[in-house]
């Protein structure tokens, strides 16, 4: 008998959380940290993550991998921070700091997911 994950649930809060602020990315940038285009995609990204949740949080494999992937791109829109000079301390701060989330809330989520099979 299959029983459906639950487990992973603090893992997609934390990566819908993460989520949701990357809605507010293009009201939050100057234009230059990050670029306007980034943050549109950030935008963009948040939204997918968000359509992906309400059946994550059923326990659908397929929306937990693409919450998984959607934020895992997201982060990986932060590492230019950490090689682009000129990049403000804070900028890379709030980029490790969305880096660091990703990574705990992708491992909770997966590690939740996995099915417990009944003997």
């Amino acid at each position: 008998m299959n029983t459906a994950p639950t487990v992973h649930k603090p893992g997609l809060v934390l990566l819908g959380l993460l989520a949701a602020a990357d809605l507010s990315t293009p009201f939050l940038t100057d234009g230059e940290h990050p670029p306007m285009s980034v943050a549109l995609i950030s935008l963009g990204l948040g939204a997918a993550s968000l359509a992906f949740l309400p059946a994550a949080w059923r326990g659908r494999r397929s929306a937990v991998v693409g919450m998984v992937a959607t934020r895992l791109v997201s982060a990986l829109l932060t590492l230019p921070a950490f090689f682009i000079g000129g990049v403000p301390a804070g900028a890379v701060a709030v980029a490790a700091g969305i880096l660091a989330l990703t990574v705990l809330g992708v491992v909770l989520t997966l590690a939740g997911a996995r099915q417990e099979v009944a003997a």
